[in-house]
């Protein structure tokens, strides 16, 4: 029987777990998932969670989804979420590693979480959704894993680091990976990249970085929930290998 335009949009039934739930944007996304129905997993390196699981960690990844298929049964979507972001706002520490001297440690703890542990959890995720003949995987990935960083609209004598866009872009590159690998087997798995986001950025920053977009705006918090419900629901049934861009149109210029 066909669903309505209600049910599709709905996640009633549906057990979703994220990595990186208690984080910024992990809080906005759990609220969302939540309203429109989910049961929701969060996880996260931080006590608060429902799970506590450090994705560069594989062990930890692979105890994690035990204890979440004991509890629950079954996941029917994954977001994998959980990135070390470095950030600009007042209460932030400036980025003031310029790439030609940036570390080497900062290069492999982002590699450890933004990329490898995105392939540890879309593994562990496969694995349980191969058995349940179905399964649905988000990644979050971001502008600068599409474009290069416009430096200029960041405080002088810092810069957005190369390991967050060389990170993010790999993202993007494993959600056509596991598109096409398995698609057949009923997995769905797509890309969500999102643009600025407010918070607590001063008066100058938001000013800079409205020039550069074409809404004259960040996004506000309220704004990153409602598109990632829509790729975990049935209304994305059709949807796989995509990457669903919700910047305001900076990459659209």
């Amino acid at each position: 029987m066909a669903k309505n335009l209600d049910n599709l949009f709905s996640l009633d039934g549906k057990v979703v777990l994220i990595t990186g739930g208690t984080g910024f944007l992990g809080q906005h996304f759990t609220k969302a998932l939540r309203q429109a129905g989910a049961t929701v997993i969060v996880t996260d390196i931080t006590p608060d969670t429902t799970i506590k699981m450090d994705v560069s960690d594989k062990r930890s990844v692979q105890q994690g989804f035990l204890q979440a298929i004991k509890q629950h049964g079954h996941i029917d979507v994954i977001v994998n979420n959980a990135a070390i972001d470095p950030k600009f706002d007042k209460l932030a520490d400036k980025n003031n590693q310029l790439f030609e001297n940036y570390p080497e440690e900062l290069l492999q703890q982002s590699l450890a979480v933004n990329l490898r542990g995105y392939v540890f959890v879309a593994q562990e995720a496969i694995k349980h959704m191969l058995k349940q003949g179905c399964g649905n995987i988000i990644n979050i990935s971001s502008i600068y894993g599409l474009a290069g960083p416009d430096q200029r609209i960041y405080p002088s004598g810092t810069q957005k680091p190369v390991d967050y866009a060389i990170t993010k872009g790999g993202v993007v590159m494993l959600t056509k990976y596991l598109a096409t690998t398995y698609g057949s087997k009923n997995i769905r798995a797509n890309t969500l990249s999102f643009g600025g986001v407010l918070k607590g950025h001063d008066q100058e920053f938001q000013k800079k970085y409205g020039d550069r977009v074409p809404l004259g705006r960040l996004a506000n918090p309220e704004e990153v929930g409602p598109p990632l419900v829509f790729l975990a629901s049935d209304a994305s049934a059709y949807m796989t290998g995509a990457n669903l861009i919700i910047d305001g149109g900076w990459t659209a210029w």
